[in-house]
């Protein structure tokens, strides 16, 4: 429970890759949803694998959400204690003196930078994609590498290379939610989980701090990166321009919140040590809370700073994974040639659709449930930007595999859903073999709106699976936490556990659980049987 009787309320930016949600809580005795908001804004994609974000559509959603926020509640602007943000990490946003954006922001998906990751770290003799000379001293400061094409620092050395213009002009290299806490006040800083990301950040106890050997190292001008802070550090107040363009008072403090990797386990009451968690947004993961730094190397899993002080999440990521979902609702549910699953549109009788479902989501959950575990043998690999966990291969992509007369739209459908659900288990079981992963996972995330969807995971991954309140909003609720620590209502990020129960329990089907087992086997083998065939159709040789 609560450590005080003081009440307050706050502001949690949940900064996502498609879009904002602005939530409003109140902090007592238990952390309380009062209101939200949402808006999306755009993602370009490019030819040559890059991925692009209009910072100023960031901020038109944040301004919108907010304002339509308390048009619809009973508190008022002057109530606000603080404010926060939970982001997307890995982004590269660079800014001049006055905190604006040089450039559009280089999203987290981000893969341009192939021939800056080769001539600096993926040459000669490897270990993990790193060159064996580099891998060691990365090693030794960060007990991480920096080897994937979509880390930050093949961003900014991207920059460097083939924008010079916009480099010799940049003043600091901030990440998204540092981005848009510049924009709140006008002090460029970084979140120690931030300041990981960018795997520059030398985690050895006593030396916490950017790595002059690293930047030096890898050729990163260290005047670029901004200042370290803590999650719950109060960066500074509101300034005026930032209150009257969001609707809100000067003056409210701005706290250095964290990423989504960070507060989404601190939303989700995964803070202990063994406590697992998995995600399922546009991108999804598993992750372990742990008391001290672990890395496979091989398997691209690391235990990354979080926003709780010593300790760690074992973080094994996967680039798409409600997203998948969501490709199948506008390419199989909703395709171009008027071919629907009852052989019409369900949305086009708005009257009947709207009594049975409050969304075409929910309609495609009903689906799922028709159709038996295994999906008729029909198998989905969720690769549809590349991966990164347990291999990392931008080339890799979707298929549906062993598809025969009897298949249909649901069973192409439901294998979507078990095919990342597959992955999650792979991830999760590439994680077991190093660290105590829970029995009991909390699942989050949009994913985790559907019961079905939690019902396949457990009998998938053959564990209990737990989901809690609003799912699709911890990361908020884990910005809305940090600021309760940084404001004394909660003693320390430990005593979160104690506002979050869980709401629904799902226990596995043993009948299932076999089919899937079975099933899960082929899955893991369509990547090594495809490995070559990926290559020569999308881009490099094996």
């Amino acid at each position: 429970m609560g450590d005080t009787n003081m009440e307050k309320y706050v502001l949690s930016y949940d900064i996502g890759t498609t879009g904002v949600k602005t939530c409003l809580f109140r902090i007592d005795q238990i952390i309380t949803l009062l209101e939200s908001a949402s808006m999306g804004y755009g993602l370009t994609v490019l030819e040559n694998g890059g991925v692009e974000q209009n910072v100023d559509e960031w901020w038109e959603a944040m301004c919108v959400t907010t304002k339509k926020v308390f048009s619809e509640s009973s508190i008022e602007p002057e109530q606000v204690d603080g404010i926060s943000f939970c982001s997307q990490m890995q982004g590269v946003v660079v800014v001049d003196k006055e905190c604006n954006a040089l450039r559009p922001a280089m999203s987290y998906m981000d893969q341009r930078a192939k021939q800056e990751l080769k001539e600096t770290i993926a040459y000669g003799p490897q270990v993990a994609g790193a060159n064996l000379f580099k891998f060691l001293p990365y090693f030794y400061y960060t007990h991480a590498v920096s080897s994937s094409v979509k880390d930050p620092i093949f961003k900014y050395l991207w920059i460097k290379n083939n924008e010079p213009e916009v480099y010799d002009n940049i003043y600091k290299w901030l990440d998204v939610k540092e981005y848009l806490i510049a924009r709140c006040t006008g002090k460029c800083v970084m979140t120690e989980d931030s300041a990981f990301a960018t795997l520059l950040y030398d985690t050895r106890k006593g030396h916490e701090g950017w790595s002059d050997q690293l930047c030096d190292m890898m050729g990163i001008y260290k005047q670029h990166l901004p200042t370290i802070v803590k999650s719950t550090d109060e960066v500074g107040p509101l300034t005026k321009q930032a209150a009257e363009e969001l609707g809100l008072v000067p003056g409210i403090a701005v706290f250095g919140g964290g990423g989504d990797a960070s507060l989404i386990p601190v939303g989700a009451g995964a803070v202990a040590p063994g406590d697992t968690h998995i995600y399922s947004g546009t991108s999804g993961w598993v992750g372990t809370v742990l008391d001290k730094q672990k890395v496979d190397v091989f398997a691209m899993i690391a235990a990354i700073v979080g926003a709780q002080e010593g300790r760690y999440n074992y973080f094994a990521e996967m680039e798409t994974a409600a997203k998948c979902v969501e490709w199948v609702k506008d390419h199989l549910a909703l395709d171009e040639v008027d071919i629907y699953l009852d052989k019409h549109d369900v949305t086009e009788n708005k009257e009947g659709f709207e009594a049975a479902y409050t969304s075409l989501y929910d309609y495609l959950t009903e689906i799922m449930r028709t159709v038996p575990a295994g999906s008729g043998g029909v198998i989905f690999t969720p690769w549809l930007h590349g991966n990164r966990c347990p291999f990392e291969d931008p080339n890799a992509a979707g298929i549906f595999f062993n598809i025969t007369l009897e298949t249909g739209k649901r069973e192409m459908i439901r294998s979507v859903v078990e095919g990342v659900c597959y992955h999650q288990r792979w991830m999760l079981e590439q994680e077991a073999k190093h660290v105590k992963t829970s029995d009991t996972i909390r699942f989050v995330g949009g994913g985790a709106l559907s019961p079905v969807t939690c019902q396949i995971l457990a009998d998938v991954t053959g564990r209990k699976v737990e989901t809690v309140p609003s799912p699709q909003n911890v990361g908020a609720v884990g910005a809305a936490a940090i600021m309760g620590v940084g404001l004394g209502v909660i003693s320390t990020i430990d005593k979160v556990k104690d506002f979050i129960p869980a709401s629904k329990t799902y226990t596995p089907d043993p009948a299932n659980k076999a089919v899937h087992d079975r099933n899960f086997e082929v899955f893991k083998s369509l990547y090594k049987n495809n490995k070559k065939a990926f290559a020569s159709l999308n881009g490099e040789k094996a």
